[in-house]
C-alpha cells in the first residue's frame, strides 16, 4: 500500500526499501505486542496449552499450562505488515509469503494434534517429513523458474564454483527442509529460537539488500540477484513481530511459538539464504540451529549403533539443564554464541 501512495501521490520517502521495512518494522512489531496478551487469553480459555513430553527435564512440568501456538499470531502481523509496506507483485516477496504459510499451516496442523491428543508428539513423523519435503519442492521449483541463478558460491570466495543446474531443486529442497527442522528442533526453551532467529534474518537482510542493490553488489563483489531488495521488507516484519513476541515469551514465558511459528520461521530463514547464495553461510549465520540439530543425530546414531548416549539429553539445551545450568543462563550463552556466528558471516561480505 505504501508503494502505491508514492507511485500514485509522488510520496518520494515512500520508494525506498529502507524506509518502508522500518514501517513494516514497527507496524509487525506494535501489532504483535498488541494482539498477543488476546491470544493468551483466548488459548487460555481454549485449553490450547503444550504438552510437556515425559522425556523433558523434570523443570519443564512446570511449563504445562503455557498456552502455545503464538506463531500464528506473529506470522499474521509480519503478513499484514508486509501487505501495508511491500510492492505486492514482487515475486520474491510472494514466495516468502507463500514459504512463511505453507510452513504455518503444517506447523499449525501439527500443534492441534499435540493439543486435541493432548501428547508431545503431534502428527505421525512421517507424515510431517512427507509435508515438509512436498512444500520445500513446490517452493523450489518455483524458485527454479524465477531470474535467481542456479550457481553454487561457497563464503568468502568471490566466484560460483559451479552451476547446480535442475538439481538446485534438490538442494534448495534439501536447505529448506534441514533449516525449518533445526529451528523446530532448537524451540525447546523460552526465547531460545527467538533470538538466533533476529540475528540471522538481520543477517540474510543485509546480504539480500547487497545482493538486490546494483551498486553495492558490484562493489563488494556480491552476486546480483534482480528484484531481490524488496524481500528486506518481509524480513523486517519478521523481525519485529519476532521482537514484540519475545516481550511474552522470554523466561518465563506466557506463550510459545509451537511449531506454527519455528516451522515458518526455520522454513523463511533458508528461504533469505538461498535468494542471497548463502546456502552454505547458513551453517555459520544459523550456527544455534545447526549444532542443535547435529546433536540430536549424534546422539540417535550412537545410541541405535552403539548403544550409548553422548550427551545427557538431546537437543543439546537439554544437556545443558541436565548438568545443572539454569534456563536463563543457558539461553543468553546461546544468544551471545548466535551473536558472534553472525558478526563472523556478516565479514563475508568485505573478505571475499
Amino acid at each position: 500500500m505504501l508503494y502505491y501512495l508514492y507511485a500514485f501521490f509522488d510520496i518520494n520517502v515512500l520508494q525506498y526499501i529502507t524506509v518502508r521495512s522500518g514501517v513494516a518494522f514497527f507496524t509487525a512489531l506494535l501489532l504483535t505486542i498488541f494482539i498477543m496478551p488476546y491470544y493468551i487469553l483466548w488459548a487460555q480459555k481454549k485449553q490450547a496449552n503444550q504438552p510437556i513430553s515425559k522425556f523433558a527435564p523434570k523443570n519443564h512440568q512446570q511449563k504445562a499450562n503455557t498456552p502455545t501456538m503464538g506463531g500464528i499470531v506473529f506470522v499474521g502481523t509480519t503478513l499484514l505488515a508486509t501487505l501495508l509496506c511491500t510492492k505486492l507483485t514482487h515475486l520474491y516477496v510472494l514466495l516468502g509469503i507463500a514459504t512463511l504459510l505453507f510452513f504455518a499451516l503444517l506447523g499449525m496442523r501439527d500443534d492441534y494434534a499435540k493439543i486435541s491428543q493432548n501428547k508431545n508428539a503431534g502428527m505421525r513423523a512421517r507424515n510431517k517429513f512427507a509435508i515438509q519435503i512436498l512444500i520445500s519442492l513446490l517452493l523450489s521449483f518455483a524458485l527454479y523458474f524465477t531470474p535467481l541463478n542456479s550457481e553454487f558460491y561457497l563464503p568468502f570466495f568471490k566466484n560460483a564454483i559451479f552451476d547446480w543446474g535442475i538439481l538446485s531443486i534438490a538442494f534448495w529442497t534439501l536447505v529448506l527442509v534441514a533449516t525449518s527442522n533445526a529451528v523446530n528442533l532448537t524451540d525447546g526453551l523460552d526465547g531460545l529460537v527467538a533470538i538466533p532467529s533476529i540475528y540471522a534474518l538481520t543477517s540474510l537482510s543485509v546480504f539480500v539488500y547487497v545482493a538486490g542493490h546494483s551498486g553495492l553488489s558490484a562493489y563488494l563483489l556480491y552476486p546480483k540477484v534482480l528484484d531481490s531488495g524488496e524481500l528486506v521488507i518481509l524480513s523486517a516484519a519478521l523481525i519485529g513481530a519476532l521482537i514484540g513476541f519475545l516481550w511474552y515469551n522470554c523466561h518465563p514465558a506466557q506463550v510459545f511459538m509451537g511449531d506454527s511459528g519455528s516451522l515458518s520461521m526455520g522454513g523463511f530463514i533458508a528461504y533469505m539464504a538461498i535468494v542471497s547464495k548463502n546456502e552454505i553461510l547458513l551453517f555459520l549465520i544459523g550456527f544455534i540451529f545447526v549444532v542443535e540439530a547435529l546433536s540430536v543425530i549424534l546422539q540417535i546414531g550412537s545410541y541405535k549403533t552403539l548403544g550409548k548416549k553422548i550427551f545427557l539429553m538431546a537437543p543439546l539445551h537439554h544437556h545443558f539443564e541436565e548438568k545443572g545450568l539454569s534456563e536463563s543462563k543457558i539461553i543468553v550463552r546461546f544468544w551471545i554464541v548466535a551473536l558472534m556466528s553472525n558478526l563472523i558471516a556478516l565479514l563475508s561480505l568485505k573478505f571475499r
